[in-house]
């Protein structure tokens, strides 16, 4: 295991690897902030979900602005 890895379990609380939050399998789906379609998420994810096509639109605009 190199430094970067253990430096990311040691703040993240979680293995190199582990996404924050793993898309939901089944159950209610949290709404996107910006279209109010459903995402991947569980409605009971934190922060503000976004649905993937809002995700990438996100991306693009970000990925630009540089």
């Amino acid at each position: 295991m190199d430094e970067h890895t253990k430096e990311r379990e040691a703040y993240c609380g979680a293995p190199a690897g582990t996404p924050a939050e793993s898309p939901a399998e089944e159950g209610p789906f949290a709404e996107c902030v910006l279209c109010r379609e459903p995402t991947e998420y569980p409605a009971s994810v934190k922060g503000a979900p976004l649905c993937p096509v809002c995700e990438w639109r996100e991306a693009e605009r970000t990925a630009c602005s540089g």
